[in-house]
């Protein structure tokens, strides 16, 4: 009786700490949904980040469980999972936010979950262990998804040059002023129904493991898809200040038809991978659609510098967020 009530409040623990990672992951990720809407002068900061922390939770609403399945279930063989893997991955996952957090580097909160998911299970059970598909999927993702918001917020741009290529600076800037607020909150919505997805997996995958739930569901239960919705948007309210202006200012100086174009080509993005099934990176996302915007001027626009400087924060997402997991394994199992 004593063993199940502290398997039971170990669930309950990981269960809290897979939340704060949620929180985190909006608090992070705050900067890609309003960076370039607070940096255009659209919306203030605090109207911006209640505006994307709405259309976070209004994402619960349309997109399907696809990305949480792959979370939950495609990334790690059946009976793998345990307590101590879960709570190596989530560690690994919020030490990396935390660090580049600090750093104002916008790196990627869904890359570091899932090398921290690697990571443990690794040092559990090694490399068989884990689902290759899954784990390639992710890996392609992590190139096509910044590719992909490059090549559309370019052609975007490119199109809406011609198409407003007689019209007036201050009529442009008047229109695209009210469509920014059309693309940030699409983006925004992108941002929730992918990223609150991959908490809802490994919560998904934790209550598997513990026998909470059964491998052959369909879904996780309602309150599971309710909490982690919730605590992106309540993490996205609060914002990630240091991120924002790294991608707001820093990459390329953005007006609010730049943010249009940027915006609308990674919501585009994010909504076929989420319909796919593909836990993919927002940041790399968005920073790919700054990046592609800000090209089509000219390439000077570009501070390739920083850009180069996130890149590297890319490379070393997955591999810096399994070592701590593997680490943070091997601690538990001294721990619980």
């Amino acid at each position: 009786m004593e063993n199940a009530q502290t398997a039971l409040w170990l669930v309950v623990f990981l269960i809290a700490l897979a939340l704060a990672f949620d929180f985190m992951n909006g608090f992070h990720d705050a900067a890609n949904s309003i960076a370039t809407v607070v940096s255009t002068g659209v919306l203030r900061p605090t109207t911006a980040v209640v505006f994307a922390a709405a259309f976070n939770l209004i994402a619960i609403l349309i997109f399907h469980l696809s990305v949480a399945a792959t979370v939950g279930k495609g990334i790690v063989q059946p009976g793998v999972v345990d307590t101590h893997v879960v709570f190596g991955a989530l560690i690994g996952a919020i030490t990396w936010n935390v660090v580049t957090w600090y750093y104002g580097i916008p790196s990627s909160s869904s890359h570091a979950l899932i090398g921290g998911i690697v990571g443990a299970v690794m040092a559990k059970s090694g490399a068989g262990a884990l689902i290759g598909a899954g784990i390639w999927k992710t890996v392609l993702w992590i190139f096509l998804s910044p590719l992909m918001g490059f090549v559309l917020g370019s052609l975007i741009m490119v199109l809406v040059s011609q198409l407003f290529r007689r019209a007036t600076p201050s009529r442009i800037d008047r229109w695209f002023r009210r469509l920014q607020l059309v693309s940030a909150g699409a983006y925004s919505l992108g941002h929730g129904g992918n990223d609150a997805q991959k908490t809802i997996g490994i919560i998904w995958m934790l209550l598997i493991a513990a026998g909470m739930t059964l491998p052959g569901d369909k879904a996780p239960p309602n309150w599971v898809i309710l909490s982690c919705y919730l605590a992106i948007g309540m993490g996205t309210m609060f914002g990630g200040w240091r991120i924002v202006k790294t991608m707001g200012q820093r990459i390329t100086k953005l007006k609010p038809v730049h943010g249009f174009c940027a915006e609308t080509g990674g919501a585009l993005t994010l909504f076929l991978a989420s319909a796919l099934g593909i836990p993919v990176s927002t940041t790399h996302t968005i920073t790919g659609a700054i990046v592609g915007v800000g090209s089509t001027q000219r390439a000077s626009a570009v501070r390739w510098g920083v850009a180069g400087n996130i890149v590297w924060a890319w490379i070393f997402t997955i591999p810096a967020s399994a070592f701590v997991a593997g680490i943070a394994y091997w601690v538990s199992l001294q721990i619980f």
